[in-house]
């Protein structure tokens, strides 16, 4: 089906118009290579039990038989490609926690610090709680994928570590998603950061890149899990410096006998803790609730830009609930040329199929719109349309700053600009900004007795440190009388104003005739530099992946 294509539901069956629009679900394997999805006549589907209390279902609103005849188009694992889900089958209905225990293959730890975190935990049941609530949502995934890569089990209990299973946690060290990866780190493993969307939070593709980090880790670090899971988190070179430290000294070279930060100390035996929590909840006095052993989620197709507001709707749930499964979105607006998927639990993947399926008017509100020259925002929200301040909410731009050239930002569609968002712009956009201040003029002065780079910024209400960078010196250096001295201020303070101001003896003031066009900025010399706007929070203290 083409972009602009629309059929009538009077002319296709409701399954044919579900296939037609899915394009199936997305078959995308979580290797870098993905398969290609299977085609309806393909399927051999297993429709899903309904039982609704009425004609409708309470949850989507749709009719009970709609929802049951869409449900079982897409009862396949959509990540799976070819395999059947049968939510009846024996199999299916095991604890998930039992196969998660089964896998289990990781050196036991038993020290003082093991205890200290059984504790943390088992004093906190609410926390524990919760956390399981997160965790089985994705759960399911990461142990497929634990899996195929015959790592241990135990690796698929790290977010409890990490994030408590948030995919949207983010540390003060800048660390994203379920599994915290820094934006250099997440960059080495395909992990995309833009202004439009951070592959840190994608539930799957941070999956991938996480287990192929530790895989990795595990195989330069000769097999041990312990020293690939202290690499993970204090970061590889700094545990291979370790191994060298005691390598020279003739000391062992195991985890246990390395020098690391306190944090990576108690890192593994907070995972030792979470794994005897595992195993024997009732001794810890906490429950684990059962986790059905079948996929929670499904990936579905979408070819069309379209806000997060009209997807949930679509989906039958709130945005909160539909960032859960879908965190990497920076923008109201996921756009298909690299958001080819969502990810929604059954009965909201049915209910998003027959929506839009029956879906009039406009899907996306919001599209891409390069900035064509180095403006005010003020001028920026003019030409698009928009409130100035609306514009600076929605592109996270702070008060007072210039969009550079070159920049992308998220306007209103219009007219002039309809077209869904290309795929060169959604994988490379930037926001570039400087501040917005009056350009400088240079000026030349001689120093007076008692003149210093701190009485000179004080008397002209700049920084001491730009004082001394201008003129090369220390920001506690004295001018020896009559030395030319160089400052820079705004162009609308007039000569005749700084001679108004109380001189030193000996001073004569010259003012130089080139002007420079850029702003001061402390600790910077009057040229100025860019900056890249970012809308990082705290998470955790400390992060080094």
């Amino acid at each position: 089906m083409t972009k602009n294509s629309h059929p009538s539901s009077a002319t296709l069956p409701l399954v044919a118009l579900i296939s037609l629009l899915l394009s199936a679900c997305a078959s995308t394997s979580t290797d870098t290579a993905g398969n290609g999805a299977t085609t309806p006549s393909d399927r051999h589907l297993q429709a899903r039990t309904w039982s609704p209390s009425s004609s409708t279902s309470a949850k989507t609103g749709l009719p009970a038989a709609a929802n049951s005849e869409a449900a079982g188009a897409l009862l396949e694992d959509s990540l799976n490609p070819g395999m059947v889900i049968d939510l009846d089958a024996l199999q299916a209905r095991e604890d998930l926690w039992v196969r998660v225990r089964s896998g289990f293959a990781m050196p036991e730890l038993d020290n003082d610090l093991v205890r200290k975190a059984e504790n943390y935990y088992s004093s906190r049941p609410d926390y524990v709680a919760r956390m399981t609530e997160r965790g089985s949502r994705y759960m399911f995934h990461i142990i497929e994928e634990v899996e195929k890569r015959g790592m241990p089990t135990e690796l698929a209990l790290l977010p409890f570590i990490e994030s408590a299973f948030n995919p949207q946690a983010m540390s003060t060290a800048k660390a994203s998603g379920m599994w915290q990866f820094v934006p250099a780190t997440g960059r080495d493993f395909d992990l995309k950061q833009n202004i439009f969307r951070d592959d840190r939070r994608d539930v799957l593709a941070s999956t991938r890149a996480a287990l192929d980090y530790l895989s990795r880790l595990n195989k330069k670090f000769g097999g041990d899990w312990q020293l690939a899971l202290a690499a993970y988190n204090w970061g590889q070179g700094n545990v291979q410096r370790a191994i060298e430290r005691n390598q020279k000294a003739g000391l062992p070279t195991d985890y246990d006998n390395l020098r690391m930060p306190d944090e990576t100390r108690y890192y593994i035996p907070k995972l030792q803790a979470v794994k005897n929590i595992v195993l024997n909840p009732q001794k810890f006095a906490l429950t684990l609730p059962p986790m059905a052993n079948h996929p929670y989620f499904l990936s579905v197709n979408i070819d069309r830009d379209m806000d997060l507001a009209v997807a949930a709707r679509l989906a039958g749930m709130s945005v909160d609930e539909f960032k859960q499964f879908n965190p990497q979105m920076n923008k109201p607006v996921m756009l298909a040329a690299k958001t080819t998927q969502v990810l929604l639990p059954y009965d909201n993947a049915s209910a998003f199929a027959v929506n839009l399926a029956a879906h009039r008017g406009p899907l996306a509100s919001w599209t891409a719109w390069v900035v064509p020259r180095t403006m005010k925002s003020a001028e920026a929200a003019r030409q698009v349309g928009m409130a100035e301040s609306e514009l600076l909410d929605v592109n996270k731009i702070p008060p007072r700053m210039l969009v550079k050239q070159g920049s992308t930002l998220l306007v209103p569609r219009s007219a002039q600009r309809q077209e869904d968002v290309s795929e060169h712009l959604a994988d490379n956009a930037s926001l570039a900004l400087a501040p917005d201040v009056p350009p400088l003029q240079k000026r030349s002065l001689k120093a007076g007795k008692a003149d210093t780079v701190a009485s000179l910024a004080a008397r002209y209400n700049i920084s001491a440190s730009q004082v001394a960078q201008w003129n090369k010196v220390d920001a506690k250096a004295r001018f020896k009388p009559g030395q030319t001295v160089v400052i820079y201020t705004a162009t609308g303070r007039s000569s005749e104003k700084l001679a108004q101001q109380k001189p030193a003896k000996s001073r004569n003031v010259q003012t130089a005739s080139k002007a420079s066009s850029k702003p001061a900025r402390s600790n910077a010399k009057p040229n100025g530099r860019s900056i890249t706007a970012s809308a990082d929070t705290g998470f955790r203290q400390v992060s080094h992946r």
